[in-house]
């Protein structure tokens, strides 16, 4: 791993090909959502591995905090994968407002993900952390290679 990919350097003009993996920053999401997000940084890493003489360009997964990516509007324009439930994460509290109400005592697995990969923006989350862990796995059989895809033949970032 390269000292950028340590250390990015950010700012408004930087172009660093960032995929942002946001974990909340309650004491409950460090302990179990972060080593789930650093799992995933791990298949990210290795899928890029696989793929690179492909790549025309670099993708930089980072894993960072959920107040770290809503205090600073310039990361809100990178691909974004955001792990742990609205209990936990205050990304995914802000995202879970779009879902229908459901009944909360039923468990489930939730990947809010746009199938056609024209917004870069995952939520991954489940009622409880056993769920959240098969979130991730599943996100990276079923959608992970699609998403990366998209992410490395990304021509703009997304503006609200």
């Amino acid at each position: 791993m390269s000292e950028a990919d340590v250390n990015p350097p950010l700012g408004p003009d930087d172009h660093t090909p960032l995929l942002l993996i946001v974990t909340g920053s309650h004491l409950r999401a460090e302990v179990a959502d972060r080593p789930l997000a650093y799992r995933l940084q791990q298949a990210i890493h290795d899928w890029i591995e696989t793929h690179e003489e492909l790549l025309a360009t670099d993708i930089s997964p980072v894993v960072c905090s959920d107040i770290w990516y809503i205090n600073h509007n310039e990361l809100q324009s990178r691909p974004t994968i955001c792990v742990g439930g609205p209990g936990v994460n205050a990304l995914s509290q802000y995202y879970a407002q779009a879902l229908p109400e459901n009944d909360q005592a039923e468990q489930q697995v939730i990947i809010q993900i746009d199938p056609e990969f024209t917004d870069l923006r995952v939520i991954i989350w489940g009622t409880n952390h056993e769920l959240t862990a098969k979130g991730v796995e599943l996100f990276v059989q079923d959608y992970l290679d699609g998403f990366l895809q998209a992410v490395a033949t990304q021509v703009e970032p997304r503006v609200d």
